[in-house]
């Protein structure tokens, strides 16, 4: 099983009431969270951890997992409010109103976290769960305690306008959980904002230094680049992709084909990354070319 760890979020996107009055519907978002849906939808077992109010927008995040078999008996409940993002839209771009102090997920602390069983062998982490804390130091503990013996893969999808003032600390968190980590996501901008300008497989081979066995590039419209220290494989995307699918759908693959052990990430054939690309590229298109974060089921590709 993948347990996917990190944010859960309602953003409330503005629509017209059926009077024509300016409204807002909640929608069950993060990329964490999105992760752990994708992966249910292209059939890995697929658990979710985060902390997840009983109010009723944490009840919508649960039954939206749910409704995409993804597990959610680790979740962490508690009575605090769900994390709220109020987008607005003016000429096209998107701003948001961000509500998230003394949410269930934001004050996650160490003693919520779980006992996992055997069956869990992969945990991803990433997203902007990794940069406040107690949440955030919360997910750190969780990779360092279980790093040892299962695989782990972090794909940091950095905000720089989320996290400004607290770039230090952050950068010091992501790259402690990049060289603890076997797998290792980035965009070639996340790429660059952390090793800094260069050329992308030359980064990502500064990046496989610090520790990780495997790492993924996506590079927008051109496609993925899956580089460990022997390999370089690429796959040209067919549509622009995003963030979230391309490694839930890498992992997808990695999983089929019982490749999620520690020993097996660090010898994966040629063949097998393409796969991972190719698996990770094509849910990206399906997920993109339709609203809002709805990645696709098996079926569908």
């Amino acid at each position: 099983m993948i347990l996917s760890c990190g944010e859960a979020l309602i953003d409330m996107l503005p629509r017209m009431s059926t009077q024509g009055e300016p409204a807002f519907a909640p929608y069950a978002g993060g990329a964490v969270f999105n992760t752990a849906i994708a992966l249910g939808r292209l059939g890995a077992p697929s658990a979710f951890f985060s902390g997840i109010s009983t109010d009723m927008l944490g009840e919508i995040l649960a039954d939206t997992l749910q409704a995409s078999k993804v597990d959610t008996r680790y979740c962490a409940r508690s009575g605090r409010p769900t994390t709220v993002a109020f987008v607005k839209l003016v000429n096209g771009q998107a701003t948001y109103a961000f509500y998230d102090e003394n949410t269930a997920g934001l004050m996650l602390t160490q003693d919520q976290l779980p006992v996992l069983p055997d069956s869990v062998s992969t945990l991803f982490f990433g997203g902007i769960s990794l940069v406040n804390d107690p949440a955030a130091s919360t997910y750190a503990a969780l990779q360092s305690r279980e790093a040892a013996t299962r695989v782990t893969m972090i794909d940091p999808n950095i905000r720089p306008g989320f996290i400004a003032g607290k770039e230090a600390q952050y950068r010091a968190r992501i790259e402690g959980m990049i060289a603890t980590a076997d797998i290792v996501k980035l965009s070639d901008e996340d790429l660059h904002w952390l090793m800094g300008e260069g050329d992308v497989t030359d980064l990502a081979r500064a990046v496989l230094a610090k520790g990780p066995k495997l790492v993924f590039i996506t590079e927008g419209a051109e496609g993925a680049r899956a580089i460990t220290a022997t390999q370089n494989r690429f796959v040209a995307a067919t549509k622009v992709t995003v963030a979230d699918t391309v490694g839930a759908g890498a992992l997808c693959a990695l999983h089929a084909a019982g490749a999620l052990t520690k020993a097996r990430v660090a010898a994966l054939t040629d063949a097998e990354l393409d796969a991972a690309l190719t698996l990770g590229t094509r849910a990206a298109a399906v997920t993109v070319s339709r609203p809002g974060a709805n990645p696709p089921w098996a079926h569908e590709l």
